[in-house]
């Protein structure tokens, strides 16, 4: 098993790191179908910034220099930041996450109405919707993001110090 790990890690990374973000959104996607959640505007961003990780591996496999990791690794650490952001948030004590009223809106509504610079700063704010747990498979999905960007940049950093 860790040959095969060390052999996708050496020869298919960065399509390997592209089908595994578009996986989580796929799968992101069909839980909330499946079981009725309606994922809160944090939960959306995380989900582009997925998408943003499948996009720069995909680059990164093409073009194959370190522009590219350097894509995977800023993209990653992206994640990195709102998914501890929404991890903070749902730690919150009730009286402090009262006091949060960023995101109040779907993130495609405040995209519509304030542009998508201020859609993300107010998302960013986050708000009393973005501190449910939703669904838990041992984490919540900001948990699960947080593991699999931290995952994405450090193993894309190490083939950006390799490259």
């Amino acid at each position: 098993m860790l040959n095969l790990i060390k052999e996708v890690y050496q020869n298919y990374f960065e399509i390997a790191s592209a089908v595994g973000a578009a996986t989580i959104i796929i799968i992101a996607y069909f839980l909330d179908k499946a079981f009725f959640l309606q994922a809160c505007a944090m939960c959306i961003l995380t989900r582009y910034v997925f998408g943003l990780v499948m996009i720069s591996s995909l680059t990164t496999y093409f073009f194959k220099n370190k522009f590219g990791y350097m894509l995977i690794v800023t993209s990653s650490a992206m994640g990195i930041f709102v998914t501890s952001k929404q991890i903070y948030i749902q730690n919150l004590a009730l009286e402090e996450l009262s006091q949060l009223s960023g995101c109040g809106m779907p993130f495609h509504t405040m995209i519509d109405y304030f542009g998508i610079v201020e859609a993300v700063t107010r998302t960013l704010r986050g708000g009393p919707s973005c501190a449910e747990d939703g669904m838990r498979f041992i984490f919540n999905f900001a948990e699960w993001g947080l593991i699999f960007f931290l995952i994405y940049l450090i193993a894309s950093a190490n083939k950006l110090i390799k490259a």
